[in-house]
């Protein structure tokens, strides 16, 4: 298995694409603006407390009240009120907790009214990102996650990550970090962390402890709502998450992007920068990679599966819907196992979607119906094999005799809804057309204004890849009239990005130029 990631630094943000074997599996966009992103850890103050919901309702500077559930203070909420408060005022001067005496731990059936009240100033952590009409979800449970490790101040808790199967490497890490970790921190220990070295996990948590010490350096004399500490942006987040053997290269189109990523990288995984490469070539970084194709293919309501079968995927208020159906598909073995087959390429093409599009909540598939018990344990067991590899928190159910597998899946970002249809070009969605449209002409007018009225030359035509085909067709295409007519050779290139008759014009440099 082989990952690579590519990264599109545009005017407007960064949009970043995770491949899998050349297969897109992630994709996210990085406006820049990282407030209220997941980690980020805010000084906010309490507006209301919601008796019946059990929750406040906190200002963290966000145009909604985000939203803290009792079950989200965490045990250890009155330690951590008092450390804060303390910090605020001073009277906190160092931010070890070695002798900070911990208070008791609140009740797990107590009600928030006990415990907040209005005006108050709280330390809180976004938990999900600002979604549709709701506000951030937050945790009074602060924690900060490295590479290898995550800290939990006011603890004395070392868990394991449940996905390290060897008992005796387990059993080695909860002893190397009982000797190395401070009094009055917990420690979860990540996947990341099998067989690292103890100078790899000394590293990462004195980064976790650094970070530790600029959150109380912030919250000296701060006043609500405040960012205390921003998490990572998307890239370095992804990097440090996903950082493992299996990457072999990280492609990257802006220069300064490229360094700042080979820096990160060399302070996480020393040796592994050469793995940064700065993409510098005229072919967009996403068409090089055949991403804007498979974003088009992936990204609609139907999705088409390599077989002749395709998905219909419907989002409705309450759920994901997804059908599955076996389209132009003949097996020879009988229906049957032609269901099996087609079942389980479909399963695998869902595991990929709900990972690509971030999909959440509640998700039914339908699956075609097969009547041989087997086959439907062998479907759900490759369905969970699928989706191993999701980072998100998900559940699932066998097969109902209908044939539909339940999935539940954490969403804590809004979902990417990338929108594939395209407004008619003849039309412009008006659904009346013109008389006529003589497209190629009117390229060649722009054409020869660009090179005899403005005096351009090293043009290079950009068109959707039909157009490209129909302007190179034949001996005597309609590119080489050009040569002829324009004494310049006009290169024409297909860009899937575009729609039909959109087209553009780009000079050596690959910036468009206006007409």
């Amino acid at each position: 298995m082989n990952l690579e990631l590519v990264v599109d630094a545009r005017s407007n943000g960064v949009w970043i694409a995770l491949l899998r074997d050349g297969k897109l599996i992630e994709l996210h966009e990085d406006r820049g603006n990282t407030d209220f992103s997941v980690g980020d850890i805010y000084l906010g103050r309490v507006r209301r407390v919601a008796n019946g919901l059990n929750a406040a309702f906190v200002d963290v500077g966000y145009e909604k009240d985000a939203f803290l559930h009792y079950h989200d203070l965490g045990p250890q909420y009155v330690s951590f009120s008092k450390y804060v408060k303390d910090s605020i005022n001073g009277k906190q001067n160092v931010a070890d907790l070695q002798y900070f005496k911990l208070e008791k731990e609140i009740s797990k059936e107590g009600k928030v009214s006990n415990t907040l009240s209005s005006s108050q100033a709280i330390l809180v952590q976004v938990a999900k990102e600002p979604i549709s009409q709701k506000g951030p979800r937050l945790s009074s449970e602060v924690t900060l996650a490295g590479r290898y490790l995550v800290l939990v101040p006011f603890s004395e808790k070392i868990s394991v990550s449940q996905k390290i199967k060897d008992s005796a490497e387990k059993e080695r890490l909860k002893e190397l970090m009982d000797r190395i970790k401070p009094k009055n921190f917990g420690v979860i220990i990540r996947t990341v962390a099998e067989n690292k070295s103890t100078a790899d996990l000394e590293s990462d948590l004195s980064n976790l402890l650094e970070k530790w010490r600029t959150l109380h350096a912030n919250l000296k004399g701060a006043q609500p709502p405040k960012r205390v500490l921003g998490e990572l942006n998307t890239t370095n987040s992804i990097l440090r998450d996903l950082l493992n053997g299996n990457f072999t290269n990280i492609h990257v189109n802006d220069e300064s992007m490229a360094l700042q990523m080979k820096d990160y990288i060399s302070e996480i995984a020393p040796g592994r920068e050469k793995i940064v490469r700065h993409y510098d070539n005229r072919i967009g970084i996403f068409e090089r990679f055949g991403i804007n194709k498979q974003i088009k293919t992936l990204f609609g309501k139907k999705v088409p599966l390599p077989s002749g079968g395709y998905l219909i995927i419907e989002h409705t208020e309450a759920m994901h819907v997804i059908d599955v159906n076996s389209g132009n598909r003949k097996g020879a073995d009988g229906q049957e196992s032609n269901a099996l087959a087609t079942n389980i390429e479909a399963a695998e093409e869902v595991a990929r979607v709900l990972q690509l599009r971030d999909m959440g909540g509640i998700i039914c598939v339908d699956f075609i119906d097969m009547h041989e018990r087997e086959n439907n344990k062998i479907l759900f067991d490759k369905m969970k094999e699928f989706m191993k590899s999701d980072r998100a928190k998900h559940n699932m159910i066998p097969p109902s005799k209908f044939g539909i597998i339940e999935i539940t899946r954490q969403r804590v970002r809004p979902e990417t809804d990338i929108q594939t249809h395209e407004t008619c070009p003849t039309c412009n969605g008006s659904g009346e057309v013109q008389a006529s449209i003589l497209f190629a002409e009117e390229i060649e007018n722009n054409l020869a204004y660009l090179l005899n009225d403005r005096g351009m030359r090293g043009l290079t035509l950009l068109v959707h890849p039909y157009l490209e085909a129909f302007f190179k067709n034949g001996i005597w295409s309609r590119q080489l009239q050009w040569l002829f007519k324009f004494k310049t050779w006009i290169p024409v290139r297909g860009v899937t990005a575009h729609h039909l008759l959109q087209y553009t014009f780009v000079d050596k440099e690959n910036n468009e130029i206006p007409l």
